[in-house]
């Protein structure tokens, strides 16, 4: 390949990864309280640092991790922690198969970037889409910061346990909440989306009310899937 074919190349490869940096650093930051309370959390079940660590670096799943910690007893119910992480997670398949479709990568390439799926990535990289294909630059940028911080922070949590305090006096435990309203506000205001965005929301909220966790995250999934479907027009459903 020539010169001026790679610097090109170079020049939109480094474009891209500085949109993904851009784009994931409120969320890096707003995932840090998180991450220290995780590690805050764990440490007093017992956890070492250490394990913390290779917990987030390895499992890497925020949600199911704070439901494996709430239900850590000797011995572990390894089947009671399975089924919650798949009830937690099986969003997951829904997000991958709408992004998918968008991702200018391989299916070897794909299937190894999923590891890093999270709902932010997913949003981001669904409202990047509006204008352009998420490219692999664009998706290791923000996939990458957001492992590495979720894992320090989750292990630094531990390192610090009980000096951290309650996180509700600085508000740190609506950090993510915040997050995930901004990501929203970020798709628009079209009518699939509002229709989608309020069913989605209602039934999860009436399912964790009345039957509890984890079950409203499938269902405000599959609730919104639905509302989608129906509220779009009818030509898309064809």
């Amino acid at each position: 390949m020539a010169m001026d074919q790679v610097n090109p190349l170079v020049s939109t490869y480094r474009r891209e990864a500085r949109a993904g940096l851009h784009d994931i650093a409120p969320v890096a930051v707003a995932a840090v309280p998180i991450g220290l309370l995780f590690g805050a959390v764990a440490a007093a079940k017992g956890m070492s640092p250490l394990e913390v660590g290779l917990m987030s670096a390895l499992v890497y799943a925020g949600g199911a991790q704070f439901a494996a910690i709430e239900t850590w007893v000797h011995p572990a119910p390894i089947v009671a922690l399975a089924f919650a992480t798949l009830l937690i997670n099986v969003r997951h398949v829904l997000m991958g198969a709408s992004l998918t479709p968008k991702m200018k990568l391989s299916r070897a390439q794909t299937f190894l970037a999923y590891f890093f799926l999270t709902d932010e990535a997913w949003a981001l990289s669904e409202r990047r889409a509006l204008e352009r294909p998420v490219t692999g630059a664009y998706w290791a940028a923000m996939g990458l910061v957001l492992w590495g911080n979720w894992t320090l922070s989750s292990a630094l949590g531990a390192i610090l346990g009980s000096f951290l305090g309650d996180p509700e006096r600085i508000g740190a435990d609506f950090a993510f909440t915040a997050l995930f309203i901004g990501l929203i506000a970020g798709f628009g205001r079209s009518r699939v989306t509002l229709v989608t965005v309020a069913v989605s929301a209602a039934v999860a909220a009436l399912v964790h009310h009345f039957i509890g966790a984890p079950w409203h995250v499938a269902s405000g999934a599959l609730a919104g899937i639905a509302a989608a479907y129906f509220a779009a027009p009818e030509e898309a459903r064809s």
